[in-house]
């Protein structure tokens, strides 16, 4: 029983971790907008 309290903790203390990274990285990091460009084909305009 003991070697499964101590499992179940480790998952816990991983699972918390994973949870305050993406925490962290949702509020602190400010994404940069920048200029995007797709060059598409004229064919893809034409209709059968």
């Amino acid at each position: 029983m003991p070697s499964l309290l101590r499992f179940l903790t480790v998952v816990a203390v991983l699972a918390g971790l994973g949870y305050l990274a993406v925490f962290a990285l949702a509020n602190l990091v400010e994404p940069q907008p920048r200029q995007m460009t797709v060059t598409i084909t004229p064919d893809k305009f034409v209709k059968d």
